[in-house]
């Protein structure tokens, strides 16, 4: 504010004005520029016909009347109010009176155009629209988490994969993701035995970001089949110390039906992808995890501290270390017998949470003490599973259904109906 004379009214005490008061009425036809120098004080703005502040409590001086000024703008004509659209104007009505185009009784100054009240409306349907807004019903969004599914060791059979995917409604006929909100999540083991665990990598991270986008999600753990490759991929004929003596993850990855064409296929992207897997996660009451073995629990105390312990592990990019973490999770056979098996059980969900345990990584027919090799040769049984295997007093539900010898690819709904 400039420094100005002081007024004073009845019973006020003196307030502050600005010199140029008297230039702040301007007349409602006449073009203010932004910025020109001399159009009006840039600290006191104009809201209507006075200043913007006065000072704190100060009232309103009179206004001194301003003569016209000329209006650099040429007087524009009144433009009476105009029919609707596609209707002929009333010859028997009354011409409007001049600056009367609102409707009432107010007088505009010239060069004002009033608005028309009649203007055409969008969307009846009539002559001359150029919009029709139609509202189209939209189903409506499921609320909450959708069903939850599992899937058992894939070990390269992309096929059947996704017969079984597609037999659960949960991809279509393009293999893409068609089950919404549902929750998918695989156990691990993708590569090795298989003709195309590339593949099945492939698929599950495609389905990972399709899953995602319609509301659900598509998830996956790490398999002791994960680390093995990681670890061919890393350090390949390293010599590590391993319970039997010394051995190299290649000569593990090959004896464990490592694919070379896998080898020759796999990229950065699906060994960072395999690196990021959690070990142990907890859905719905149900505790899942890739091995039937407690060795989760030299790990941490919950699982969210065994995930990050794992992870960081893995991140020291050490032979040694890595050998160790595939050798605890090759383990198996935890739950199976029948006196310390369900206490076993009991103390992991004792430790991480849960109802039941939910693993893959041991053969159905394995558990069942059915007689075969994971290479094929398997002289009875396998054949016969066609579900998940509930045992440990029902505590544990196993979900390799032997596809590497001749059993099912299992792909089952959470939690089961008896």
């Amino acid at each position: 504010m400039v420094e100005g004379s002081m007024t004073q009214g009845a019973g006020q005490g003196p307030a502050m004005r600005t010199e140029t008061l008297r230039d702040f009425r301007v007349p409602v036809t006449e073009p203010v520029p932004y910025g020109v120098p001399g159009a009006l004080p840039e600290e006191a703005p104009v809201y209507g016909e006075y200043p913007a502040y006065y000072g704190e409590g100060a009232p309103l001086p009179p206004q001194p009347p301003v003569p016209p000024q000329p209006s650099p703008v040429p007087p524009q004509p009144s433009v009476p109010p105009q029919p609707p659209v596609g209707q002929a104007p009333d010859p028997g009505a009354p011409a409007p009176a001049e600056g009367d185009g609102d409707g009432g009784d107010e007088v505009y100054d010239e060069g004002y155009t009033p608005t028309q009240r009649d203007l055409p409306v969008i969307g009846r349907g009539g002559p001359g629209d150029t919009v029709q807004v139609q509202y189209v019903p939209q189903e409506p969004q499921a609320t909450g988490p959708g069903p939850l599914y599992v899937v058992g060791d894939v070990h390269g059979y992309l096929d059947e994969l996704v017969h079984e995917l597609q037999a659960q409604g949960l991809i279509d006929a393009d293999c893409r993701w068609s089950a919404g909100n549902a929750r998918l999540w695989f156990l691990g083991d993708f590569t090795d035995r298989g003709p195309d665990g590339i593949g099945v990598i492939d698929l599950v991270m495609r389905l990972s970001a399709e899953a995602a986008a319609a509301g659900g999600y598509c998830k996956a753990l790490m398999g002791n089949h994960e680390l093995l490759l990681i670890g061919a991929k890393r350090f390949g004929d390293t010599p590590v110390a391993s319970g039997a003596g010394t051995a190299t993850f290649q000569a593990a990855w090959l004896l464990n039906g490592g694919q070379r064409t896998d080898m020759e296929r796999l990229e950065d992207v699906h060994l960072q992808w395999m690196q990021r897997l959690d070990a142990a996660v907890l859905e719905d009451g149900h505790l899942l995890l890739h091995s039937d073995t407690t060795a989760y629990l030299d790990y941490g105390d919950s699982v969210e501290d065994v995930n990050d312990t794992i992870h960081e592990l893995l991140n020291r990019n050490d032979a040694d270390i890595t050998w160790d973490l595939f050798r605890k999770f090759t383990k198996r056979f935890a739950f199976r017998d029948e006196e310390t098996g369900p206490q076993a059980v009991r103390e992991l969900l004792g430790t991480y949470g849960g109802g039941r345990v939910v693993h893959g990584h041991s053969p159905i027919p394995y558990l069942l003490g059915e007689v075969g090799t994971e290479d094929g040769d398997a002289s009875r049984g396998p054949e016969a599973v066609n579900g998940p295997h509930v045992y440990a007093e029902g505590l544990a539900i196993a979900m390799d259904g032997g596809v590497t010898m001749a059993g099912k690819l299992l792909v089952v709904q959470l939690p089961l109906t008896d």
